[in-house]
């Protein structure tokens, strides 16, 4: 399945490009007023391939859920189950995700690759009011794609065999082009996994070859002495490792977690289907970097959608060449950055579609 996924992702269409830009030439509004909306829509096009390209409406956001064995490293104060407390959450509809996939019309879907702790039958959701009065979008579900129950301490032995990391980024293949044959027509990243900002900082310090104090962040807000505890786990698992960037499945084996393997299916099948794959936070960033290793033309279907607070974020964003379309010093993960800029995606496209030309409107050019 990943072979197959990897021929199938190609380049931009440069005609339909040159299209959208001819378009925006022409209509009324001045010349590259809008920015970086219309260098992303000019791209989008480009990505399918025709002017204008098609409305990325209706969102699927897809969290990935997986436990890690290097948080017996004490890299942060939560607790391992929260993961899956995390995921009952998603489920009934009560995490910050579910507000705002509310307020966007965008449906969850959470993939358990490698949640540690049992999960409970999927629980009824909540009724929650809809202040705006649209139809709510269908109850967020729970896919079982389950590789292990977490993967192993990185910093004594490989997080995961090769066989396990492939077993995950096929997962993701497999999810994205579910919600792709349901409709979907643009795909929005998420993440559960308490220690995954570890395993995040590990492999953008594997493919950008930065310090790993350069890539570490603070997480979910850990103090001086557990951050430089988390920095020294990092350092200790890439120097055991010595992972090859040029070998983006033995990196994600190496030190990886399983949502992060999952997320870099996850954008690979996008890619491949040539629709919009809009990024979140720094796990799906360091996914981002893992999926440009196996095709480097997947970044064509990438969309930035926030600058993450976590500094190995901006790191992988400068190496993919992606511009974050929010800036806003989220560190959240689930998707809620992605969600919030997923408007602008939408308007982006919106503007090639229903604004009018200088001579169809009668305005007059400079």
């Amino acid at each position: 399945m990943l072979d197959a996924t990897l021929a199938g992702i190609g380049p931009l269409d440069e005609a339909a490009m040159a299209a959208a830009h001819d378009l925006h030439a022409r209509l009324t509004k001045p010349a590259g007023s809008l920015g970086a909306l219309e260098e992303l829509s000019i791209r989008l096009a480009g990505l399918a391939g025709v002017c204008p390209p098609p409305l990325p409406e209706p969102a699927a956001v897809a969290i990935f859920a997986a436990d890690h064995g290097v948080h017996a490293q004490g890299v942060t104060p939560w607790p391992q189950e929260v993961t899956a407390q995390m995921v009952t959450n998603f489920l009934t509809g009560g995490a910050v995700v579910n507000a705002f996939a509310r307020q966007t019309g965008a449906t969850v879907t959470v993939v358990d690759v490698g949640v540690a702790t049992p999960l409970a039958p999927a629980p009824v959701p909540a009724q929650r009011q809809d202040p705006s009065h649209r139809s709510a979008p269908s109850a967020p579900r729970l896919v079982s794609a389950k590789i292990r129950s977490g993967t192993r301490d990185m910093t004594a032995r490989p997080a995961l065999t090769r066989d396990e990391a492939r077993g995950a980024v096929e997962a993701g293949i497999t999810a994205a082009h579910d919600l792709l044959d349901s409709g979907a027509r643009i795909l929005l990243t998420g993440d559960m996994g308490i220690g995954n900002t570890t395993a995040a900082a590990a492999l953008i310090t594997a493919f950008t070859g930065i310090d790993p104090a350069e890539a570490t962040g603070r997480g979910t807000g850990i103090d001086d002495a557990t951050y430089a505890r988390k920095v020294a786990v990092v350092r200790s698992a890439l120097a055991r490792h010595v992972p090859d960037p040029a070998d983006p499945l033995g990196v994600l084996a190496a030190v990886g977690g399983l949502e992060h393997a999952a997320l870099a299916g996850f954008v690979l099948a996008g890619a491949a289907r040539r629709v919009p794959v809009l990024l979140d936070g720094v796990s799906a960033v360091a996914a981002g970097l893992a999926a440009a290793a196996f095709a480097p033309e997947a970044v064509g279907a990438m969309v930035a959608g926030h600058r993450s607070a976590e500094p190995g974020a901006t790191a992988g964003l400068d190496r993919l060449g992606l511009l974050p379309i929010i800036d806003l010093g989220l560190r959240l993960g689930e998707g809620t950055g992605a969600l919030l800029a997923y408007p602008v995606v939408a308007g982006a496209v919106r503007v090639l579609h229903e604004v009018a030309t200088f001579d169809a409107a009668g305005v007059s050019e400079k």
